[in-house]
C-alpha cells in the first residue's frame, strides 16, 4: 500500500541548461526529447506511479514553453501548478524555496526535472518514508554516472548524511536528486538566504542541517535506474539508440521545440 502521508511532489524545472549549449537556445532542458517525450515526463510519471498526484513545477527559464507543453496534468494523471522563480540563474535551493508556500507546512518528495528516473525507484520510496529529511542514494553507481560530476553522500553506520558535495574524496553513495523534504529543509534556508543570497545549492542546506546536528536520512535504491542530463552526452546515452552523434535528438528538438 502506498504511503499516503505524502500527497505533494515538486519537480525543479527553472534552469536554462547553458552546459547543453544551442540545444537549449530556444527549448527548456527539461523539454529536451528523450525516446519521443519530453525529460521532465520521467519525473512527472515516477511520482504518479508513486500515487503524487499534486505536483508543482518550479519554472525560469524559457518558462512559458514549459507550461504550454504540459498544461494541467491531465495527460499524466496528476495536477500540475506552476510556481515562477525569477532567480532561476541561482542555485538550486532558492527553486525550492520558492515552493514553501505551495507546500504549505505538507512534506513533499522533491525530484530534479533532468532526471530520467524508473518509477519503482519513486514507488519503493515513498513507500519506506518515515518524514523526515530523507534523500535517495545510489551505492553502486552505474558505468553512465559521471563521477567527477556527480553529487557524492558519505553516511554514518546508522544511513544518515555525515557530509554530501561534489568535490569529497571519501564517500559511500551518490545522490540521485529524489529527497522527501519537511518544514525544517524550509526554516534552514529561512538562516542561510539572508547569508548567502540567491547563490545556494540543496546540499548546502544539507550541510548546514547536518552541523546543527540534524539527522538527515538516506534510503538505498541501488539498482533502480536513475541518470543526470547535464549534456548532451548525456542525452545520448538515455536515448539508448546508440546515436553517437547526436543526430536522433537534433531531429526529435526540432519537432518539438520549434
Amino acid at each position: 500500500m502506498l504511503n499516503r502521508k505524502v500527497n505533494k511532489g515538486v519537480i525543479l524545472a527553472a534552469g536554462d541548461g547553458d552546459r547543453l549549449g544551442s540545444l537549449t537556445a530556444v527549448c527548456p532542458k527539461v523539454l529536451l526529447p528523450v525516446n519521443g517525450r519530453p525529460l521532465i515526463s520521467y519525473p512527472i510519471e515516477a511520482m504518479a506511479a508513486a500515487g503524487i498526484s499534486k505536483i508543482a513545477i518550479v519554472v525560469g527559464y524559457l518558462a512559458d514553453k514549459v507550461i504550454e507543453m504540459l498544461g494541467d496534468g491531465s495527460n499524466f494523471g496528476v495536477r500540475l501548478q506552476y510556481i515562477f522563480n525569477p532567480d532561476y540563474l541561482g542555485g538550486t535551493a532558492i527553486s525550492v524555496y520558492r515552493a514553501r508556500d505551495w507546500a504549505h507546512g505538507e512534506p513533499i518528495v522533491l525530484c530534479m526535472g533532468d532526471h530520467v528516473i524508473d518509477p519503482k525507484l519513486a514507488r519503493r520510496f515513498v513507500d519506506s518514508l518515515s518524514l523526515t529529511e530523507t534523500l535517495c542514494v545510489d551505492y553502486t553507481p552505474a558505468e553512465h554516472h559521471q563521477l567527477a560530476e556527480a553529487t557524492k553522500v558519505a553516511v554514518d553506520s546508522a544511513g544518515y548524511i555525515k557530509d554530501i558535495g561534489k568535490d569529497l574524496i571519501c564517500w559511500d553513495a551518490l545522490d540521485t536528486g529524489v529527497f522527501l523534504l519537511t518544514e525544517n529543509f524550509f526554516q534552514a534556508l529561512d538562516e542561510l538566504v539572508p547569508r548567502l543570497g540567491t547563490d545556494i545549492e540543496i546540499s548546502d542546506v544539507i550541510r548546514f542541517l547536518v552541523s546543527q546536528g540534524y539527522r538527515f536520512d538516506t534510503c538505498n535504491v541501488s539498482g533502480r535506474f536513475w541518470a543526470d542530463v547535464d549534456t548532451e552526452e548525456d542525452l545520448n546515452m538515455v536515448e539508448g539508440v546508440g546515436d553517437k552523434d547526436g543526430s536522433c535528438i537534433r531531429r526529435l528538438y526540432l519537432q518539438i521545440c520549434k
